[in-house]
């Protein structure tokens, strides 16, 4: 079998490497992979960013789909030939958040999902929808599962609601079908007004240009009748949150997901204490919580949106794509 691992921090010193294909022991599963998706997280971990002291040789990404191809000894959960997504944190498979359910994060604390087989936990794996190509089930484990519990954990988004997305990666794509999933209004900004028009063939109901309308929270208000939104998918972190804050309406959600962007302005918690605000950081979620998503991706039918596939051995393009900062939803490598 075949591995990317990182033997040291930099896109370009990623290496293939191969080994003897991994046995299951006990309690584990044998996954063949077929597709791996990339997060900006796998970016900032290649690159040192994520973790400076990171352990290494390490295998990158977090987010994989396959088919299982043997399982070990008191398996009972799964057999060979079912279609399989790792969760993210392995070791959170249901209730709140622990320091311990937080450990075993794939691509970080362990090896990750770019590789041709893993061996996991039997626990560690979710059924992928059955209308899915591996292709979009390797979009779901971290941006997927991240949008559902913005929309449906830390609020409780309905009909009716307004939801703001940032940008048009992943997390904000999915963000953006959640919610016309459950009859929300979706705003959206952007840099580009091309990726706001696809968004709009997506359900998108008004978007801005955030570099020729920089003080999008204004427009935000605008929108609402100067009430504000009742949720942000708040993807940019420092440099953002103070205008989130600013679009959110009084006794409104805002989502905190990603770090994007450097501080631009200091954070005034009186709007915080003065809206009463709900702050909420979003990290991922569990393997309930996949399940959970699933089922709604199942029943409404919704298929994830792919920016690109790579190859295999162009798995450092990929990389390199995310890094331009230019897809449209997800970025996937084949391991055909």
């Amino acid at each position: 079998m075949q591995h990317w691992q990182i033997p040291s921090f930099g896109i370009d010193s990623l290496i293939l490497a191969e080994k003897d294909s991994p046995q299951p022991g006990a309690g584990e599963v044998l996954v063949r992979v077929h597709s791996v998706s990339l997060n900006y997280r796998d970016l900032m971990v290649v690159e040192g960013r994520y973790n400076p002291r990171l352990a290494m040789p390490r295998v990158p990404c977090s987010d994989g789909a396959g088919e299982v191809l043997a399982v070990g000894a008191g398996v009972t959960r799964w057999k060979v030939g079912d279609r399989v997504a790792g969760i993210f944190m392995q070791n959170w498979l249901e209730g709140q958040p622990t320091a311990a359910k937080a450990k075993g994060a794939l691509g970080g604390d362990i090896d990750g999902m770019l590789a041709t087989e893993v061996v996991l936990p039997e626990c560690g794996l979710v059924r992928i929808p059955e209308h899915l190509s591996f292709d979009e089930g390797a979009t779901l484990p971290c941006a997927a599962v991240t949008a559902w519990n913005a929309l449906f954990k830390a609020t409780d988004t309905k009909p009716g609601d307004t939801v703001l997305i940032q940008g048009t990666g992943g997390v904000s794509i999915f963000a953006l079908q959640f919610a016309r999933m459950a009859g929300a209004r979706v705003l959206g900004i952007s840099s580009s007004d091309e990726k706001l028009a696809r968004a709009a063939g997506l359900g998108l109901d008004a978007g801005l240009n955030y570099r020729a309308h920089p003080e999008w929270e204004k427009w935000a208000l605008g929108e609402t009748h100067g009430e504000g939104v009742d949720l942000v998918v708040e993807v940019g972190g420092s440099g953002t949150l103070p205008r989130a804050l600013r679009a959110v309406k009084p006794g409104g959600t805002v989502a905190q997901i990603g770090v994007l962007t450097g501080a631009a302005e200091a954070v005034d918690v009186r709007v915080i204490l003065s809206k009463q605000i709900r702050v909420q950081g979003v990290y991922v979620g569990s393997r309930a919580d996949f399940d959970a998503m699933n089922r709604g991706i199942a029943q409404a039918g919704l298929k994830p949106v792919i920016d690109s596939v790579f190859s295999w051995k162009e798995a450092p393009a990929a990389l390199r794509r995310m890094e331009s900062a230019g897809h449209f939803g997800k970025i996937v490598i084949s391991t055909e």
